[in-house]
């Protein structure tokens, strides 16, 4: 009898062993192509800061490179110039969820890339008025924030 105890205690074991994941893949999915040590997240160079000011005139949606999820992005015009603005993966923020609005006068503070030969400005930090802030990377290293776990990140945004 105990055998058989043991016989089913260990397929059932193996049985919910089988149904739960070892890793989050819908995460993993979520953001393919836009974890930290990615070919993307690789471009951005955080000692090459630079900021932008213009006006947010639409959202898109942009895969900055081959084989990565969709991302939000918008069209800066600065001047007589539209400018590709990278955010972040849309499965971390689409463009209502980033609270930011078109035709609104935006500072953006990122650094400039190469991305599949095009000029994109990839941001860090998105200002529309005195108070509203968009943030999508750590300031002092470039971390992306949808790269970080939510202990780091409650961190992050408590220290701003």
């Amino acid at each position: 009898m105990k055998t058989g105890y043991t016989i089913l205690l260990f397929l059932f074991i193996f049985l919910i062993s089988t149904c739960i994941p070892l890793h989050n893949s819908h995460a993993e999915e979520a953001y393919l192509g836009w974890e930290e040590d990615s070919p993307y997240n690789k471009l951005y160079n955080n000692q090459d800061r630079d900021s932008l000011k213009g006006v947010l005139v639409k959202f898109t949606e942009i895969t900055p490179m081959k084989g990565m999820v969709a991302g939000t992005g918008f069209i800066l015009r600065e001047g007589n110039e539209e400018i590709n603005v990278h955010l972040c993966p849309s499965s971390y923020a689409n463009a209502k969820q980033t609270g930011l609005k078109t035709g609104e006068k935006t500072k953006v503070k990122g650094a400039w890339a190469v991305v599949s030969d095009k000029d994109v400005f990839m941001a860090a930090k998105v200002k529309q008025g005195e108070s509203f802030e968009f943030k999508v990377r750590r300031t002092k290293d470039g971390t992306p924030f949808w790269t970080m776990s939510e202990e780091m990140l409650a961190q992050e945004k408590n220290q701003n």
